[in-house]
């Protein structure tokens, strides 16, 4: 039997998680329950992040965070794509997040998002507890986490946080980063143009991508602040993917769903073409092929997968020949949320 393209193309390697492109962030349970409606009727293509740092209204930490993991246990979880973000490791709240989240969702939580972490130290500790009550809860796997770079410690150990195990996304987050420079950096790098131009938050970015990308992880873009604009934020998805290698871009208002989803996932020509030369390279055992004039090997098939995957997770209408081929019969279902999706 010919081996699958997640086999027989990264032996050796570490491929990039199998993760969908828009993460939409909700607070309130009015707001959670709208998310899981819109994920209901989208499909699966986002994930949903129940926030506990900024939905907590002050003093209600423990009432909240209660909330988010029954939120996360029910049925409304249709896709099982939920995961939550924590207080961040300066608090009092996050080891109580942890302790509710791993006790009453562990085993329907998708992952936890740690905010704020000034070193590789912090993000090191808060995981080695994670791991502490996954054991103690007995479960069978180690959730996610997904790591925020927006200090300038996460920055400077952005390489070292990215190879921590179990750390799925490192995600860039724009105004807390732009604020740690206490006014060098002005407020018009927290929107666009300016965000994707000002010297410093480029550089920012693009190591984050580079750090994540050397050691297997997907990078995530942060939010646009232009909220009721469609057209703006797919202009932003566009150039967070296009210019900068994000793969993932997160969304705060139920608007920007649909315009990052379609931004970030492939065109329909790149998407069929990948599709063509895959079932090629899969009847040519792997070894290289000529398509349309253009010789093709294991380099080439490793970049085409990546794109059918992104074309399929992104919702685009992918072949029959090509679904059988590499999403159904062969056991490695990387739809989102299936088992190898996380």
């Amino acid at each position: 039997m010919t081996p699958h393209p997640s086999v027989a193309l990264f032996e050796g390697e570490k491929p990039l998680p199998s993760l969908v492109a828009c993460e939409h962030f909700a607070g309130s349970r009015k707001l959670i329950d709208k998310a899981f409606a819109l994920q209901a009727g989208f499909g699966p293509v986002f994930d949903v992040t129940c926030d506990c740092e900024d939905g907590a209204a002050a003093g209600e930490e423990a009432v909240h965070v209660r909330m988010v993991a029954q939120c996360i246990a029910s049925d409304a979880n249709v896709h099982g794509m939920a995961g939550a973000r924590v207080h961040d490791p300066s608090t009092r709240f996050w080891r109580d997040e942890i302790d509710v989240l791993v006790g009453a969702a562990g085993d329907r939580i998708a992952y936890v998002t740690l905010p704020k972490c000034t070193s590789v130290g912090d993000a090191e500790a808060m995981i080695d507890y994670l791991r502490s009550r996954e054991a103690a809860a007995g479960l069978a796997r180690g959730i996610p986490v997904h790591v925020l770079v927006e200090t300038h410690g996460a920055l400077r150990d952005a390489h070292r946080i990215a190879a921590l195990p179990g750390v799925q996304t490192l995600d860039f987050g724009l105004m807390d980063f732009v604020s740690a420079h206490q006014g060098a950096i002005g407020f018009e790098a927290m929107r666009s143009p300016g965000q994707f131009e000002h010297p410093l938050v480029v550089r920012a970015k693009t190591e984050t991508v580079a750090a994540a990308l050397a050691h297997g992880v997907i990078p995530s873009h942060n939010v646009s602040l232009t909220l009721r604009d469609p057209e703006a934020t797919r202009a932003d998805a566009h150039r967070a993917r296009r210019e900068f290698g994000f793969l993932r871009m997160w969304s705060v208002h139920p608007d920007q769903i649909r315009p990052i989803v379609e931004a970030m996932r492939p065109s329909m020509s790149e998407a069929g073409l990948a599709g063509e030369v895959l079932l090629a390279a899969q009847a040519a055992n792997w070894g290289p092929v000529r398509h349309d004039d253009t010789l093709h090997d294991r380099a080439t098939y490793r970049y085409f997968w990546s794109v059918l995957q992104a074309a399929h997770r992104g919702g685009l209408p992918v072949r029959e020949e090509v679904l059988s081929a590499f999403f159904a019969s062969t056991g490695h279902d990387t739809t989102p949320g299936g088992p190898d999706a996380r």
